[in-house]
C-alpha cells in the first residue's frame, strides 16, 4: 500500500508552529543556558514532532523536502550568524519566518481537492 493510499490525519496543530518554535525555541534555549545541546534536543523534538505531522498530511516526499528545508534554516542561520556577522537573534528570526512560512504555504494552508471531500 502507498502513503498515498492512507488516510490523512487532520489535527489542529500547524506544523510551521513546531517549526518555529524548533528553531527558536531551540536557539534560545542554548543561548539562554549555555548548554547547547540542550537547545539541540529542542531543535530536535521540534523537527520530530512537525516531520510526523508532514507524513501524515502530505506523504513521505514532502516531509523529506521540508525536513531539508528545516535543517537548511539551521544551518544557513549558523552562516548568517558566524559567517556574515549579522545578529545572531536576527539570523535566527529571519531563517525561522521562511521555514515556518514555507511550511506553512506546503503543509498546512487548506488544499482545495482536500476541502472538496
Amino acid at each position: 500500500m502507498t502513503t498515498s493510499a492512507l488516510p490523512r490525519v487532520r489535527t489542529h496543530v500547524p506544523s510551521a508552529l513546531l517549526v518555529a518554535v524548533g528553531l527558536a525555541a531551540g536557539f534560545g534555549i542554548a543561548q539562554g543556558t549555555g548548554v547547547r545541546a540542550l537547545g539541540g534536543a529542542v531543535f530536535a523534538l521540534g523537527g520530530l514532532a512537525a516531520a510526523w505531522l508532514w507524513v501524515q498530511r502530505r506523504g513521505w516526499a514532502v516531509a523529506l523536502g521540508l525536513g531539508a528545508l528545516y535543517v537548511g534554516a539551521f544551518v544557513l542561520a549558523h552562516v548568517l550568524a558566524l559567517g556574515v556577522g549579522m545578529a545572531a537573534w536576527l539570523a535566527v528570526s529571519l531563517v525561522t519566518i521562511a521555514a515556518a512560512g514555507g511550511t506553512f504555504a506546503v503543509a498546512d494552508r487548506p488544499r482545495a481537492d482536500l476541502a472538496e471531500r
